[in-house]
């Protein structure tokens, strides 16, 4: 089927629910396949522009979904019912690529299993911050140096070996949890990289296996063995599964967050966003700017600048919007403030 460009952003938009939003957190994450949460802000935000209706305490309070250390060794919050399998499809890779860096942090397997040990010990019960599990491991032996980034990958570590995840916020800071208080439910399929790949697949509309292997950080041979196993049509620039509605209306604008996983979900970016604009986005350093969507398409970025009184949405845009665009951004950005509990004005 020949598709046009327009086509294809309005399918992975549409993919995206960012034309047709979903009514809670966790059909949001269940559709997106994962959504990297290194940034709880950024995470929160990413459901918005994907539902109507909720509000950032909906999300912090949900434990249909959770949040651990998975594709690209990154945090990303999936729906809690898959977390223990995914857990397992990604953890024994994530131990295995971050062995060299605990090694330069003095976290040796040795200490590394005392530690385990230790926080089973610690968290039954419980949800701790980062600081109450580093004076825990101190009493128990284990002394880590809290401004290091030892912390981080040991619990990082423990995630991976499937004890720990990431629990609510303590106002702004994270909190862990024991993995299995935190869920009980397993949802494994028969075929976890076949799962995957349909998920990804369903998630992002017309794909391919350079992408896919690009969101995962799986490798490319896994990534093309997957998607050979499914049953899949050529769409334009990728593939798409069989039921995959080739056609949709234009998104209307929408304000992503930053390392919003519309952009992330792509190898190549450049139907999405303009290569010469590209370093306003990504300027470097992992960091992926908020943006703003119009029709599919990267228009612009945004940021915000808050008062005691109001919060102003700088938007930045590439070029000239039209009046129809800007007034589906004032709509975005009143959505906005009631999301945040803010009162919200647009500033282009």
């Amino acid at each position: 089927m020949t598709l046009s460009d327009n086509d294809i952003r309005a399918v992975r938009a549409h993919a995206q629910l960012l034309g047709a939003p979903a009514a809670d957190v966790v059909s949001v994450a269940e559709s997106v396949a994962a959504i990297q949460a290194q940034s709880s802000p950024a995470a929160r935000l990413a459901i918005r522009a994907r539902s109507r209706g909720l509000t950032a305490p909906d999300v912090d309070a949900s434990r249909a979904v959770a949040r651990t250390w998975l594709m690209r060794k990154t945090l990303h919050l999936v729906p809690s019912a898959d977390l223990q399998w995914l857990n397992r499809l990604f953890g024994p890779r994530n131990v295995q690529a971050g062995q060299g860096r605990r090694r330069q942090l003095d976290l040796t397997d040795e200490l590394c299993e005392r530690a385990l040990l230790l926080l089973q010990d610690l968290l039954p019960g419980k949800a701790l911050t980062r600081q109450w599990i580093v004076d825990g491991l101190a009493a128990g032996g284990i002394v880590l140096d809290a401004k290091s980034q030892a912390p981080a990958h040991l619990l990082a570590y423990a995630a991976n070996r499937g004890l720990i995840c990431r629990g609510q916020d303590d106002g702004t800071e994270p909190t862990y949890v024991l993995l299995d208080e935190w869920t009980t439910e397993d949802s494994a399929p028969d075929e976890p990289l076949m799962e995957l790949a349909h998920r990804y697949l369903t998630a992002y509309g017309i794909a391919t296996t350079e992408d896919f292997s690009a969101w995962s950080g799986l490798p490319l041979g896994l990534c093309r063995e997957a998607f050979g196993a499914l049953d899949l049509v050529p769409a334009g620039r990728g593939f798409a599964l069989p039921e995959t509605e080739l056609s949709a209306p234009p998104c209307p604008p929408r304000l992503l967050g930053a390392f919003d996983t519309f952009l992330l979900g792509y190898r190549d970016r450049d139907l999405l966003l303009d290569p010469a604009e590209a370093k306003r986005v990504n300027s470097g350093g992992g960091m992926i700017a908020p943006t703003v969507l119009i029709d599919g398409k990267i228009a612009g970025t945004w940021h915000t600048k808050r008062t005691a009184k109001q919060t102003k949405v700088v938007i930045e845009p590439f070029a000239t919007l039209s009046r129809s665009a800007i007034s589906g951004l004032e709509s975005e950005v009143d959505d906005y403030g009631r999301f945040l509990g803010e009162a919200a004005v647009v500033v282009i």
